[in-house]
């Protein structure tokens, strides 16, 4: 048998709908399913219009569909034509938009409808030159701009371009090969129970499709198993427990903040499970893990992944730790260590940064396979032939790796990284801002917030309106979740002796980094500005 690592996406679906055919694959909400076959008869379809409008190996494709069963049957017609696909997040601004399309070369964007504005906005201030087709029934696309190259589609062909937060500025795109995307689903469908994925489950992720989670890791692990998944437009509190139901949801993925939210409806018990069997996420805090457990007698079982590496480590055997922060377990084909700042490893329960690769041999067989444009990036990433996560972690002498911090200058703002660099910049446009610092904080709902240090500059005065004119500054050239939602007033930076602000020595031992702050967070909302 030829090892999953060794095919294409398109070999793979092929055996799933000869395997599947009749059984459900994608589900909305308020809709009948759609089985393999069905599916795949529309995969056919559009297939068959990009490769006659001349689309193929080489050409790169943005979508920006929503959680729609158009997104993965564009995913899948493009990947086996040999396209890569670019998955766009619709809070973008025009200017963050701009910047990927330039970055990634697309040669054709295909969006929905109420994207139109946005991605005609994008193109203007865009250098490149790319076909925009509008999907609103039959797919149409204009020829393409260049010729395809005549490559074959190998394991190793670029499938997809994630872009995630960099820790410097703009953000990176993670290139992302066929048999990374088929090994990240394998991982999922490999775990043992109480997960032991089978063709009966119905895996309900409320999280975007352009994000890893869902448009990878559970797309590819349903397929792969012969399992249904469920998409929601987007996670609705209001509307969970009735979606569970209606759709047959054996399984559900969360973060922090689903959880949160959850447990505030304080009537609910376990009348609402119907078939659930468990839930797997990250980043729920542990008294509210404890907590959820106790009331619906389901587990949660956490993860751990990124867009550079989702095949998860996971928590999953017992004892569990739920009361922790315990995230998982190195295995065979994914080793973890722990290392000080020297790149020295450090012994058990010490926190460090957790470097992993995939064995000695072949140490990045089902990693990403490196950043577009940044091969310094890359190489920096992959220092002492370790890859770095930048998340802080303590592993026990049994090898049960703990989650502790973030190294990296990332913000973790429910289920969205936001490089601390890229606000800063933003920030320092305006007028009043003389110098800026930005940090995360702890929140109760989001697991973190963005908190702004600003230095005024001469002549502007420490008001709340002069926060919220700092604030809407960066909320029109900024997606929504960035912007800060507290902006503190400093006289002056903590700086190291060549000017290097010492974000460490922000707030004094015991100091509320909440104190005379500003509180922005309810203007933190989806929609364009104004």
């Amino acid at each position: 048998m030829i090892a999953i690592e060794d095919k294409t996406i398109g070999a793979v679906w092929q055996e799933a709908v000869a395997r599947s055919g009749s059984a459900p694959f994608l589900i909305t909400p308020g809709s009948a399913p759609l089985s393999y076959s069905e599916i795949a008869a529309q995969v056919d379809r559009a297939e068959a219009v990009l490769r006659k409008a001349g689309y193929g190996p080489g050409h790169r494709a943005a979508l920006c569909l929503g959680n729609e069963a158009s997104h993965y049957v564009l995913r899948l017609a493009m990947n086996r034509l040999g396209l890569s696909i670019v998955p766009i997040n619709p809070d973008y601004r025009p200017g963050e938009l701009a910047y990927v399309l330039d970055d990634s070369a697309v040669v054709l964007a295909v969006i929905a409808p109420e994207h139109e504005v946005l991605f005609r906005a994008a193109v203007e201030e865009a250098s490149n030159i790319l076909n925009i087709s509008v999907l609103d029934g039959d797919l149409h696309v204009d020829p393409a701009p260049t010729a395809p190259t005549d490559a074959a589609i190998t394991p190793q062909t670029e499938a997809s371009l994630l872009y995630t937060s960099g820790t410097t500025g703009n953000p990176k795109g993670c290139i992302l090969s066929h048999e990374y995307e088929l090994m990240v689903g394998d991982s999922y469908a490999r775990i043992g129970p109480p997960v032991a994925l089978g063709p009966g489950d119905r895996i309900f992720n409320p999280l975007p499709a352009f994000h890893v989670n869902a448009g990878v890791l559970t797309f590819f692990a349903a397929m792969q198993v012969g399992a249904a998944m469920i998409q929601p437009a987007r996670f609705s509190a209001s509307s969970w427990w009735a979606d569970v139901a209606e759709t047959g949801a054996t399984v559900f993925h969360y973060l922090g903040v689903v959880i949160s939210v959850l447990m505030t409806n304080k009537t609910a018990g376990k009348e609402v499970l119907g078939d659930l069997r468990f839930g797997l996420g990250g980043g729920v805090e542990p008294a509210l893990h404890v907590a959820f457990e106790r009331r619906y007698g389901l587990p949660l079982i956490e993860i751990w992944g990124m867009t550079e590496m989702c095949r998860m480590l996971h928590m999953e055997a017992e004892p569990r730790l739920i009361e922790t922060r315990a995230m998982g377990r190195a295995r065979k084909g994914l080793e973890v260590q722990v290392w000080d700042e020297t790149g020295a490893p450090l012994p058990p329960d010490t926190p460090g940064e957790m470097v992993l690769r995939h064995s000695e041999e072949t140490p990045r067989k089902g990693f990403f396979s490196g950043y577009l444009n940044k091969k310094e990036a890359t190489v920096e990433a992959w220092r002492g032939g370790w890859f770095h996560t930048g998340d802080t972690v303590e592993m026990s002498s049994d090898g049960v790796i703990t989650f502790v911090d973030r190294k990296k200058n990332i913000i973790r703002r429910a289920g969205e990284n936001i490089a601390a660099a890229e606000v800063e910049n933003t920030l320092a446009e305006h007028e009043a801002v003389e110098a800026v610092a930005v940090v995360a904080v702890p929140d109760k709902t989001r697991e973190e917030e963005v908190l702004a240090c600003i230095v005024l500059a001469p002549g502007h005065a420490a008001t709340e309106a002069t926060a919220r004119s700092i604030f809407d500054a960066a909320f029109a050239q900024m997606a929504y979740y960035k912007p800060p939602g507290w902006i503190r007033f400093v006289e002056a930076l903590p700086v190291t002796g060549t000017q290097k602000v010492q974000k460490h020595r922000l707030f004094p031992e015991g100091e509320d980094p909440f104190a005379g702050a500003f509180d922005l967070r309810a203007l933190k909302r989806r929609g364009q500005p104004g």
